[in-house]
């Protein structure tokens, strides 16, 4: 079976009663159904807005394959400014636009949607995850996230340094929105210098008040780093940063961080650990597969934080068959999916 099969279906949605633009993307659909976030953001046009959810349920696959989850790979993107354009009409009617693909696809939160949207997006759809507690969902996935990607951190660590203890390494945390505050939250309690980066003041400010002991910067890619960990939106690791930056790992939360997949070997060539995204940021979907499956707050951490292991044994596997660690991904997912076929 191909590693990279074509997407099942691509669906476009349009309402004009509420303004709502909205594409849904299902990827592949072997090992379960298409679970992925819905994603609210200002793409400048539509191609810019379908280029990004076809890349991001792609990368669904990969990313529930290689966790090891009964699901596949979907995404979606409502087109517009969630501060502006999200009102409840639009999230309901955008929630009938999911329920007539009759379970193939179930939607969840990402960037600009919240558990609190997801509520409102069930009520036309059985067909979504991560909805608040008080409405018998998961709650956001940012903390689980960010779990997952502390976790991978560390197995990072332990391949780099030899050691998972983080006391004084410098870690520039870019975007410091749901997922990277929890980071930081867990770098600081681990003893970690953090630098941030957001492009946002309110953001800015809000994580300063949280977190005094942190260092707001203009640019984390330009400073004398330890851990580069991108956390907003992807294609931020391109090759003039894999060649100039001062960072051993390269671990974060952002999805399709890699500019090409050619970038990875001119980090490798310096000797930079890269993690790939879709291991590292699989908390969230993890914790959304959580609902399905009746699992305890206990069971769920520790299936989150299994993730160490998950980004140990990618790393490994790279290393005993000299290729890079985004071909050894790759190279279970394929294992996985054709199994599955």
């Amino acid at each position: 079976m191909t590693i990279d099969p074509p997407h099942e279906q691509v669906v476009f949605c349009r309402d004009a009663d509420t303004g709502l633009r909205a594409i849904i993307a299902i990827h592949n659909t072997t090992l379960g159904p298409a679970l992925g976030g819905t994603r609210f953001y200002p793409y400048a046009a539509e191609a810019d807005a379908l280029g990004d959810v076809l890349r991001l349920s792609r990368g669904m696959t990969f990313k529930s394959a290689a966790a090891g989850l009964d699901l596949g790979g979907g995404k979606a993107v409502i087109i517009g400014d969630p501060a502006v354009d999200k009102t409840p009409e639009l999230l309901r009617a955008y929630g009938r636009f999911v329920d007539t693909l009759g379970g193939r696809y179930i939607t969840a939160g990402d960037v600009g949607t919240t558990s609190e949207d997801m509520d409102l997006i069930g009520e036309g759809t059985a067909y979504v995850a991560s909805k608040t507690v008080a409405n018998g969902g998961c709650g956001d996935t940012a903390p689980m996230t960010a779990l997952g990607v502390f976790s991978s951190l560390l197995a990072a660590a332990e391949r780099v340094w030899g050691t998972a203890d983080l006391s004084g390494r410098v870690v520039g945390v870019e975007g410091v929105g749901k997922v990277g505050t929890q980071l930081t939250a867990l770098l600081l309690a681990a003893g970690a210098t953090v630098l941030a980066a957001d492009p946002y003041a309110r953001a800015r400010d809000a994580f300063a008040a949280r977190f005094p002991q942190a260092t707001i910067v203009d640019d984390v890619r330009c400073a004398p780093l330890d851990v580069y960990a991108p956390c907003a939106m992807g294609g931020t690791v391109s090759d003039a940063l894999a060649r100039e930056t001062a960072a051993a790992i390269i671990c974060g939360a952002a999805n399709n961080q890699l500019v090409t997949p050619d970038v990875e070997h001119v980090l490798g060539a310096r000797g930079v650990v890269w993690v790939p995204d879709y291991i590292a940021n699989a908390g969230g979907v993890i914790q959304a597969f959580s609902e399905q499956q009746d699992w305890t707050a206990t069971q769920l951490t520790a299936k989150v934080e299994a993730l160490r292991e998950r980004a140990g044994h990618v790393l490994e596997t790279a290393a005993s068959k000299s290729i890079t660690a985004g071909d050894a991904a790759r190279l279970i997912v394929a294992e996985r999916l054709a199994s599955a076929r």
